[in-house]
């Protein structure tokens, strides 16, 4: 079953911003860009660890510890050492609120 959850104020990002949160033990990292918004799961699928404290260039996300690239609006790996894409999540906006959809 999926349902949407809110995760944050609209107003709260502004483009080129990000912000990371929780849902049920998933971290999440939820992404502005020219306007959008995109979300992805919080791990290189390189080595485990979190990504989005890594440099954001244009639409893609460099993972500090390894330097893969993945496109943040498709959780697509654009470069080595990761192989596998990260899980892309839906988002919405909902009375001004940011949505993620939840699978439980």
């Amino acid at each position: 079953m999926s349902e949407w959850v809110d995760v944050v104020d609209e107003s709260e990002l502004v483009n080129g911003e990000h912000v990371v949160v929780d849902v049920e033990g998933t971290e999440v990292a939820v992404f502005k860009i020219d306007g959008e918004y995109y979300a992805i799961e919080d791990v290189c699928t390189h080595d485990g660890a979190e990504i989005a404290s890594g440099i954001l260039d244009g639409d893609e996300i460099v993972c500090p510890r390894h330097g893969a690239r993945f496109c943040v609006k498709t959780g697509a790996v654009m470069s080595p050492p990761a192989y596998e894409d990260i899980s892309c999540i839906p988002v919405r906006i909902e009375n001004k609120k940011i949505q993620i959809k939840h699978s439980s």
